[in-house]
């Protein structure tokens, strides 16, 4: 995946935590189907309706407990990405490991914008403007390519097999 393209969904409160995301009743599961049911389930009024692929967040989103939950929520309601202007590092590092984007800027879209997101530039654009924004470079190869630490050293497997076999 290397560009994903899509329409705003804005929740422009700041510190929307796991719980809100996905309140903890919901994490009797390790099967991922379903929980995009649950996202914001106790604070529908959140998402007001909105339709998208793209959640644009106020700051500090996903601080709270380290909740796996909350991306494969996410991902399962239809969300791709994430945009905020701070992203709590627990999150970030669960989203990234569950093929969610995090994307760090300070910036303001309307609901039901069209946002282009391109990993290989690390740029968003919307409406005639670019903003640049970082990734960990491995976090960022794992996205592209759609797989996570795991796949990543399965993809390897000839090579580590080579190199085991010379030791």
């Amino acid at each position: 995946m290397k560009r994903i393209v899509g329409k705003a969904v804005v929740v422009p409160r700041p510190n929307i935590d796991t719980d809100q995301i996905i309140p903890a009743r919901f994490l009797r599961t390790t099967v991922r189907k379903g929980l995009g049911a649950a996202l914001f389930a106790d604070r529908p009024e959140l998402l007001q309706g909105q339709a998208g692929t793209i959640l644009v967040a106020g700051e500090n989103f996903g601080c709270g407990s380290s909740r796996e939950h909350a991306p494969w929520a996410l991902l399962d309601a239809g969300f791709r990405a994430v945009i905020s202007p701070s992203i709590a590092d627990i999150f970030r590092s669960n989203a990234v490991k569950n093929g969610l984007v995090p994307v760090q800027i300070a910036a303001t879209f309307a609901p039901g914008t069209e946002i282009a997101i391109d990993l290989e530039s690390c740029t968003v654009e919307c409406e005639g403007r670019s903003y640049a924004f970082t990734l960990d470079p491995f976090a960022r190869h794992c996205l592209i390519h759609e797989i996570d630490e795991l796949g990543y050293l399965l993809a390897a497997e000839e090579e580590i097999a080579a190199f085991e076999a010379k030791r």
